[in-house]
């Protein structure tokens, strides 16, 4: 179920590594969760120049929002801490270059295989 959105400028180095990002963030979330692999979603959209903005001026580089089950507040500042870690290991770049937010929602916002899924509280996944 989670799913992780990374926006890209395309002329940053996470446009060039969307595969080694892609692997260590499923590889953090599940060590992080104890979630299995095949279902954690990475996907990237990348944007041309003046596409991103912070302060309302051109920006680049590279922002991420990951969607998650309701999870205990120890365990999501493990996750976020570690995914940033990840991304970080992943390009070479330290962690103060990427943006991320983590949104929990409860299991039955979210459906996998027809079936509208459970909280995670409590439970593996």
């Amino acid at each position: 179920m989670p799913f992780y959105q990374f926006t890209i400028t395309s002329d940053s180095v996470s446009a060039r590594r969307k595969a080694e990002i892609a692997q260590a963030i499923t590889e953090t979330h599940c060590k992080v969760t104890g979630a299995p692999a095949d279902y954690v979603n990475v996907s990237f959209v990348e944007l041309g120049q003046g596409d991103l903005y912070l302060a309302g001026k051109p920006a680049s580089g590279t922002r991420m929002v990951g969607l998650i089950r309701r999870r205990p507040e120890a365990l999501k500042r493990e996750l976020l801490l570690s995914l940033a870690q990840a991304w970080s290991s992943a390009t070479g770049e330290p962690v103060k270059s990427v943006v991320m937010f983590l949104v929990e929602i409860p299991g039955y916002q979210a459906m996998e295989n027809g079936v509208l899924l459970p909280d995670a509280d409590g439970e593996q996944g």
